[in-house]
């Protein structure tokens, strides 16, 4: 049987370059959202594309086979960094909390057992997943997960979903990007920020406290003592002795 070699060879060369793509990632999120309607925010476009070595076929495959499962998902938004914006600058071997403001974006309450799972990227923290009361539709939370910055410098990035207690995955990717570099002030701040917040509720305690003695009325105490007999007292003049018994007969 005669094989074609040149066209055999061609067919696998250009499925290698279709694979290869382009190496600029933002260029490959970018195709991603457009492929899917801008469905997906840049941070679950890099999911599905770090998952699958920034292959953009695959990525679109794995988001068709995990994002539309047959039963209905809950839903989660991404509000806000609360704490630690993107590209923070923390000393090496650090600790700090990372706090994300979410949202049950749906009209169903979220099911017992939802959980916030590391996924992707750099696990900073020492657990790989936070539970999560279930949110009413509507309601926002914020989660807050303590991390750990490496000891080497560079730039480090943790990836984190919400999940159902089966393992399903739902809701906006949500993230942590931190720069490790010697002099960061990350940490520092936080505690700052803690100890700050401690002395304004003392403050607080202590000033409440010292409004409420000086609000307490005085009370007047009634005398206890032997009647005296009063006298008079002119100011330019010595003190008039009270009257005795012989002035009083004299009288």
């Amino acid at each position: 049987m005669d094989i074609d070699i040149d066209n055999d060879f061609d067919g696998k060369l250009l499925d290698q370059f279709r694979s290869l793509g382009t190496t600029d990632r933002d260029v490959l999120i970018a195709e991603f959202q457009a492929l899917l309607g801008n469905k997906l925010n840049p941070e679950s476009c890099a999911f599905f594309l770090d998952m699958n070595n920034w292959n953009l076929q695959n990525a679109v495959c794995s988001y068709y086979d995990f994002e539309q499962p047959s039963i209905a998902l809950p839903s989660m938004a991404f509000i806000a960094d609360v704490t630690v914006g993107d590209g923070e600058s923390v000393a090496p071997n650090t600790s700090f909390f990372k706090t994300w403001r979410i949202k049950n974006s749906g009209t169903d309450r979220w099911p017992p057992g939802c959980q916030l799972r590391f996924c992707s990227g750099d696990n900073l923290s020492t657990v790989d997943r936070k539970m999560v009361d279930g949110l009413g539709p509507g309601d926002t939370v914020n989660i807050s997960v303590e991390m750990r910055s490496p000891s080497g410098v560079g730039s480090y990035q943790s990836l984190w979903r919400m999940c159902t207690a089966t393992g399903l995955y739902f809701g906006d990717v949500i993230h942590v990007h931190v720069v490790v570099a010697e002099g960061g002030l990350l940490g520092l701040t936080q505690q700052l920020a803690r100890i700050g917040g401690e002395h304004a509720n003392t403050s607080s305690n202590n000033v409440a406290a010292n409004h409420s003695i000086q609000q307490t009325p005085h009370q007047l105490v009634p005398f206890t003592g032997s009647s005296m007999v009063p006298f008079s007292i002119n100011r330019d003049a010595e003190l008039t002795p009270p009257p005795t018994e012989d002035d009083l007969q004299m009288s």
